[in-house]
């Protein structure tokens, strides 16, 4: 889950609570080309304001329009962009021949709507993952607890009702300001990331200024030890060269759910750092196993901006759940 889906909650919320109606969209499938996936948020009012996406550009266009109109008056409705075959949004075409199916609420300011956007909230927020389940003819909207597993959007076998899985946005939890440390940062909020950055060093704060980071001045390992730091939807990167900072941090990190650890140093420094985990901060062999030493994709990187690239590339690929030989 994208940290652009939590603000689109967010906002969402914000307008309800502020007695507007708002029309809540979700991107339900995509076939050809698409720069957002299935689960993917989007929510407009009737005045044009609107925060998140469902393509990048077009079918937001063409949707703020026909909503200006008077259009999606329905509770609930699905609508097909770049449909070829007479049905849907086909005055969009879509890049590459594709198409995308939209999920449209229109959602009152009432008290059913602000809990159910409030349930929302605490599912991205916090850990537990949960399927939100959309009855098509109604517009009425249930949440139930599951393990997370499977595709995000699912359709009934009658047709009448979606099922989409949301969980915790994705977060990245930075031990340690250092230049890689800020130029991760930053890809990292392009890519949608919730960005935590933790380091207790005066010296290290006064010159990291990360626009949209949360920046905790405490040792990473304090941070990353409290509880609802880490969700499994979390990566925690460890970007200083700084034993102190780096090696505590793994420590406490293997004992979290996160799907991703990894820590920055060259081949022989990363073997010293498995031996210092073993020895001193008592890791087993399985728990080394899940620190990505050296971190990130072998690029060649050279410059900060390049390490951070192959971290954050890493990151995804992991996340998306591809192997290295299949790059």
């Amino acid at each position: 889950m994208q940290h652009l889906d939590l603000k689109v909650v967010e906002q969402a919320r914000a307008w309800l609570s502020q007695g507007e109606t708002v029309w809540f969209c979700t991107v339900l499938s995509t076939f050809g080309s698409s720069p957002r996936e299935p689960g993917s948020m989007f929510v407009a009012r009737a005045d044009g304001r609107h925060v998140g996406s469902l393509s990048g550009g077009c079918v937001e266009e063409d949707f703020l329009e026909c909503l200006g109109e008077g259009a999606f008056n329905q509770p609930a409705q699905r609508l097909r962009y770049g449909s070829r075959d007479g049905q849907g949004g086909n005055r969009v075409a879509l890049p590459c021949g594709g198409t995308l199916d939209v999920l449209i609420e229109r959602m009152r300011p009432d008290r059913d709507n602000l809990e159910h956007m409030d349930t929302l909230l605490a599912t991205l927020r916090g850990q537990q993952v949960r399927t939100r389940q959309v009855a098509l003819e109604s517009g009425e909207k249930t949440f139930v607890d599951e393990e997370g597993v499977g595709p995000r959007v699912v359709d009934s076998d009658s047709g009448r009702s979606v099922s989409i899985r949301v969980g915790p946005a994705a977060r990245l939890i930075i031990a340690g300001i250092s230049t890689v440390s800020i130029a991760c940062a930053e890809f990292a909020k392009a890519l949608g990331y919730e960005v935590i950055v933790c380091d207790p060093r005066e010296e290290a704060l006064d010159n990291a200024p990360v626009e949209g980071a949360r920046v905790e001045p405490v040792l990473p390992s304090v941070y990353i030890a409290s509880p609802g730091a880490c969700h499994a939807a979390t990566a925690v990167v460890a970007l200083t060269h700084d034993p102190r900072i780096d090696d505590l941090a793994m420590i406490e990190a293997v004992n979290t759910p996160a799907f991703y650890l990894g820590v920055m140093g060259s081949r022989r420094s990363s073997e010293a750092r498995a031996e210092r985990l073993r020895r001193s901060g008592g890791l087993s062999e399985q728990e080394i196993t899940r620190i990505h030493m050296p971190i990130g994709l072998a690029l060649g990187s050279k410059t900060p901006a390049e390490i951070a690239l192959a971290v954050m590339a890493d990151i995804v690929r992991v996340q998306r759940g591809r192997a290295r030989d299949r790059l």
